[in-house]
């Protein structure tokens, strides 16, 4: 407990000093009870046994050199005390004499330390200590980086309700890199004071693959909870769900489970609230809103992008170790944090990676980045997508490489056209935080998430663009326009430029028999009479700037779904009629 100067002490302060600390110590003795010296001390007994009761913080009492039966009874030197403070009271001060005498009575009744005249102080000093040290919660280590925190941690903690008596569970989910791991390390810091008993299992989903990995966590969960470490020892995860609900059902608890994506393993850890005592409050973070829902915690907490301003702040408190840009940096580091989509993790990796480099390196790695993702960035976001079935895996690259920004509605019907159930992958990809859907029912994606997919396709043939599945640069389009093979959608958008006209022949067709997307939205392309679409998969085709009168006589609808031709010459749909 802090000290005060003498002569300026403060009930309100210490108070309020004692609702911040974990662990209030209470120190009785004879000089507590000698009239008008002690009025103070009484008072600050008072305090700690509200804090008590009302906070349900542990408070240890050492008697020192008085017996702890003559506080608890109040005989013989407490009596007297007693009597003198009555003596000529009003009634004011009679009801802070009772109020005395009810904290004196409870403190009595308390397991503490008993000092004697002819004891070792050392010794108990030392077993105090011990004590104090088992007691107190773990502090965690948080970023001192960390930005936009407060009001976050606000919002969770209101919806934690931590005075209302019941068990509550709350789900914090969000994007691979968004700060799930930061904010609820932060929390714990804050809260952690307030319970007894807490634990904090980390890592989840990487150490408990398989069930030795699950059991350790089962162990951690009840050596913290119980401090029993060594004591108890599980050798089977359905031993450790039955000591789990035995031991921790009559109990309140901090539970903090981080990082978990499997339903089995939530359930063996933090299986129903039923488990846990009154007051007890269970926080899980998970990529996917599903797994949260299907569990049925009370709330769900969707951790956001930073603002524009915070996540500046955050980048430039690694890249420059102030909260804004150098001198000469400014309009670089807002193309960083735009490249960064205000992704905390992109944030906080970028701007070590340029921290005490000179303005051309900042050029060179922005110019890099472009063409060549983050490592440390992408495999944190690749495991969102390592999650994923094939059809919902096709569909994120689909709104990576074509769809970004367009409608939800159109895209449905575009995707059930491919085969690929619709409804049913893109919400997979909503609960997973991978993409939103804007209040005008527009395909939101993080930029980063963006480009890894176009990474992953990149990959499948780094070589060889006529082998991917999907093309989208401008370079790479015109080079498949001579040689293709395994082309299913392609994307020539306007911001293609070239000297020279762009042409599709029959030949530069005549193989792409997998073509599901075709986006033209350039008016340097030329048509040749012969043109054709060989695929009969064709299901979307947007093409500005269409330059013959008619659709080839052979053009496949039968897949067709979305149809857009703007600013074209076409006088008829086609010389016969559609293939259909």
């Amino acid at each position: 407990m802090k000290a005060f100067e003498r002569g300026k002490r403060s009930h309100q302060s210490s108070y309020k000093l004692l609702k911040n600390q974990g662990l209030p110590l209470l120190c009785s003795q004879k000089t507590m009870l000698i009239p008008n010296a002690s009025k103070w001390c009484l008072e600050e007994l008072v305090k700690f046994i509200n804090c008590k009761e009302e906070r349900e913080q542990k408070v240890i009492p050492i008697f020192y050199h008085v017996d702890p039966s003559e506080v608890r009874n109040q005989r013989e030197i407490c009596k007297i005390a007693f009597s003198r403070h009555e003596k000529n009271a009003d009634e004011e001060k009679r009801g802070k004499i009772r109020r005395w005498k009810t904290a004196m009575r409870e403190a009595g009744k308390l397991a503490g330390y008993d000092v004697k005249v002819d004891s070792f102080e050392s010794e108990i000093i030392q077993d105090i200590i011990k004590e104090i040290c088992g007691t107190i919660p773990m502090v965690l280590d948080v970023d001192e980086k960390i930005v936009g925190m407060d009001s976050r941690l606000e919002k969770l903690v209101s919806r934690l309700e931590i005075q209302s008596n019941g068990v509550r569970m709350v789900g914090v989910c969000g994007l691979g890199g968004i700060g799930k791991t930061t904010i609820i390390t932060a929390l714990y810091n804050k809260i952690s004071n307030q319970f007894r008993s807490t634990s904090f299992l980390t890592n989840v989903r990487e150490e408990s693959t398989k069930d030795s990995g699950l059991l350790k966590f089962q162990q951690q969960l009840l050596d913290d909870t119980l401090g029993v470490k060594g004591q108890l020892t599980l050798k089977k995860i359905h031993e450790g769900v039955k000591e789990i609900k035995d031991k921790l059902s009559s109990k309140k608890v901090l539970v903090f489970v981080d990082d978990i994506d499997d339903s089995r393993r939530l359930e063996h850890l933090v299986g129903k609230h039923s488990w846990f005592g009154h007051g007890s409050r269970i926080i899980i973070t998970r990529r996917k809103k599903d797994l949260l829902k299907a569990h049925e915690v009370d709330y769900i907490y969707e951790v956001d992008k930073l603002n524009e301003v915070k996540a500046l702040q955050l980048f430039c408190s690694y890249a420059f170790r102030q909260c804004l840009p150098g001198k000469g940096y400014g309009d670089l580091s807002i193309q960083v944090v735009r490249y960064a989509d205000r992704l905390p993790l992109a944030l906080k990796v970028l701007g070590s990676l340029l921290f005490r480099k000179g303005v051309k390196d900042w050029k060179s790695e922005l110019k890099k980045l472009q063409e060549v993702p983050n490592m440390e960035i992408t495999n944190v976001l690749k495991i969102s997508y390592d999650g994923l079935d094939h059809t919902q895996k096709m569909i994120f690259l689909d709104f990576a490489c074509f769809f970004k920004g367009a409608h939800v509605e159109i895209v449905t019907q575009v995707l059930d056209g491919f085969g690929f159930k619709a409804e049913s992958g893109i919400n997979a990809l909503v609960d997973r935080c991978l993409i939103t859907i804007s209040t005008n029912k527009k395909i939101e994606m993080h930029d980063s998430l963006a480009q890894m997919d176009k990474k992953i396709v990149y990959k499948e043939c780094p070589n060889e663009s006529g082998e991917r599945s999907r093309l989208w640069k401008h370079e790479d389009v015109c080079r498949v326009l001579t040689i293709n093979t395994k082309i299913e959608g392609m994307l020539l958008n306007d911001q293609c430029t070239s000297e020279h006209e762009i042409k599709f022949t029959f030949e530069a067709f005549k193989r792409m028999t997998r073509l599901r997307v075709l986006i033209v939205n350039n008016n340097q392309v030329q048509l040749f009479e012969d043109f054709t679409f060989p695929s009969h998969d064709l299901t979307y085709l947007y093409w500005a700037g269409y330059s013959l009168a008619s659709l080839p006589s052979n053009f496949h609808a039968n897949s067709l779904v979305f149809l857009y031709l703007k600013d074209n010459n076409i006088k008829r749909l086609s010389e016969r009629k559609l293939v259909s």
